[in-house]
């Protein structure tokens, strides 16, 4: 007498792999349509499967096949069989970007403000060519002559809110 594996028949389904966070277990979602029994129409149920993964093949996306087994766990008894589609990705090289995108996505909101108010002051005769100076573009001098001004006018405000608190004292 010479001992034969039994053959098992056991459920198989085909999924597709919603997770892949655990190690060596996988969730898989499995679809199936049946038609309504009083309105005959056609409804899609889907049923979400733990799945052992011996060698975490399966990523997100793959369409696999899988079989019901022993248990393994509280939430698994099933396994995967094989992989049999992977997923797409889609194949967008870094250097294809248009380079007029980028420097739109890199412009500041200042920047973007001043533009603004250049083309809409363009109609004028007075408008510039377009020029816009950045704040990172200015020169030191540049910087001390502003902070000159806004301290020559804050002294001034100064000067006339004490001459004003005067004038109602008196």
């Amino acid at each position: 007498m010479t001992t034969e594996p039994v053959a098992v028949n056991r459920k198989q389904r085909v999924g597709m792999v919603v997770s892949d966070h655990g190690d060596k277990t996988i969730v898989v979602r499995v679809e199936r349509a049946s038609r309504h029994r009083i309105y005959r129409k056609v409804i899609r149920r889907t049923k979400r499967y733990h799945v052992h993964d011996a060698e975490n093949v399966a990523t997100n996306g793959d369409v696999v096949r899988i079989e019901e087994s022993r248990p393994m766990s509280r939430t698994k008894r099933w396994r995967l069989v094989e992989v049999m589609t992977e997923r797409e990705v889609a194949d967008v090289a870094p250097e294809s970007i248009d380079v007029e995108l980028v420097s739109d996505v890199q412009r500041t909101a200042a920047r973007a403000a001043a533009e603004d108010a250049t083309d809409s002051d363009s109609s004028d005769e007075s408008a510039t060519d377009g020029d816009v100076t950045d704040s990172a573009d200015a020169t030191p001098e540049a910087d001390d002559a502003l902070s000159a001004e806004v301290a020559t006018e804050s002294e001034t405000e100064a000067e006339t809110e004490t001459s004003d608190d005067d004038e109602q004292a008196g």
